[in-house]
């Protein structure tokens, strides 16, 4: 919208230093890019027809492969490629030069001497024109890798493995709240911006409990922020807590975590059945473990902001993180032993690479909980004796790994 918005007030002012000196210039100095004004019309001409199926050709492209990719990572992939600056920036650049390539030909008489031409602004739409072909060559090529699906897997388990609010284990304050503050409607949770909260809140609020997590769905009423003490300016703090009508990207990594078992199970089910791509799924979920480890809290510590423990933030821990898409992969990776297998050898992973970095031992039988819980479910579910096996010895060797780790 702002390209479009300001692509008119340009082309006005450059058609206004054209008049000024700046054909003067190029004529003085013989650089003129054409030789009559009628060629020049004629070249604007062409270019607003090329721009124009620039944009056809972006958008019909465009749509041709986000349908095809959207059958291994859904209408969520939209969201995701609209966001990247590069597309911004391609369709941004399309419009503007479209519209002001326009108001240039507005301003073209064929039949005006050489001199009352405005062939700076024509230089620019040559210019413009040189531009667009090498954005949209790059664009195109973006597009064109959008659909590798185990790209954007890569990408997703990338994000997910970088924590975005740093957590700690405090304490829980154990007295009577003072105010609720209550959602105000029905939504997914994006995320709080704890920084304004504390600045809000000032120096004496004492304890604050965030009681809705990001990715969590909400309706109106139901409690959202609990303060030991009364807060003068309740809508601010509330406006604090984004809420969105829809699931979406801006809840960071809850939303890419889930996104990924989503991705897994499209591809396990009867109409794809693409197990490799479950396997990238698995192999990227134990990526955004190892990166998330941080956020383990013990179970008799409360989930609390690193920078201010007043603030707590139950259900935004490791568990919180991990727990309900965990058993959402369980139920989706269960009928085939090859994905079973290969994610308890993921946890096999992270349960030795644990015990050597000297992890807690709670995240530990975190893992090795969530291998058993899936090698029971897989093994109930294979129909072969020698895939039983398999999954229960791979089991075995998650237990093995637990061994010389202190204990809880």
């Amino acid at each position: 919208m702002l390209a479009v918005v300001t692509s008119i007030p340009i082309a006005i002012l450059v058609l206004a230093i054209d008049r000024d000196w700046a054909t003067d210039l190029l004529l003085e100095h013989n650089l003129s890019p054409v030789a009559t004004a009628d060629t020049a019309k004629d070249l604007v001409g062409v270019a607003v027809g090329i721009n124009a199926a620039f944009l056809t050709l972006y958008f019909s492209l465009t749509l041709l492969v986000l349908t095809v990719a959207s059958g291994n990572l859904a209408v969520r992939l939209v969201d995701r490629w609209l966001d990247k600056r590069l597309v911004r920036v391609s369709l941004s650049g399309l419009a503007f030069t479209l519209v002001f390539t326009l108001c240039i030909m507005g301003a073209m008489d064929s039949d005006a001497d050489l001199a009352d031409t405005p062939l700076a602004a024509v230089a620019i739409v040559i210019g413009f024109q040189a531009l667009n072909v090498l954005m949209l060559a790059v664009a195109l090529h973006d597009l064109g890798r959008t659909i590798f699906v185990d790209r954007s897997i890569h990408y997703l388990g990338q994000e997910a493995a970088r924590s975005g609010t740093d957590i700690a284990g405090g304490t829980a304050y154990a007295g009577a709240w003072a105010q609720t503050l209550r959602v105000p409607r029905e939504g997914y949770i994006e995320g709080a911006d704890l920084a304004r909260m504390k600045r809000l809140l000032g120096d004496d609020c004492g304890a604050v409990r965030v009681c809705t997590a990001p990715g969590q769905h909400v309706l109106a009423g139901e409690p959202m922020l609990m303060l030991e003490k009364t807060c003068a300016n309740p809508d601010k703090l509330s406006d604090a807590v984004a809420i969105g009508e829809f699931r979406s990207d801006a809840q960071g990594e809850v939303f890419r975590i889930r996104l990924l078992v989503e991705i897994a199970a499209r591809a396990l089910s009867p109409a794809v059945n693409d197990f490799y791509t479950a396997m990238a799924c698995a192999d990227r979920l134990a990526e955004a473990m190892e990166g998330q480890t941080d956020r383990w809290v013990n179970d008799d510590e409360m989930p609390v902001w690193a920078e201010d423990p007043r603030l707590e933030l139950p259900g935004q821990d490791f568990i919180g993180l991990f727990r309900d898409p965990l058993a959402a992969f369980r139920q989706a990776a269960c009928k085939y032993p090859s994905v079973a297998i290969r994610s308890l050898g993921n946890y096999r992973k992270l349960v030795g690479r644990g015990v050597e970095n000297g992890q807690p031992r709670g995240l530990l039988d975190f893992f090795v909980e969530q291998a058993r819980e899936l090698a029971q479910h897989a093994a109930d579910q294979a129909t072969f004796e020698r895939d039983r096996n398999d999954i229960m010895n791979r089991l075995a060797d998650v237990e093995q790994a637990l061994e010389g780790a202190p204990a809880a």
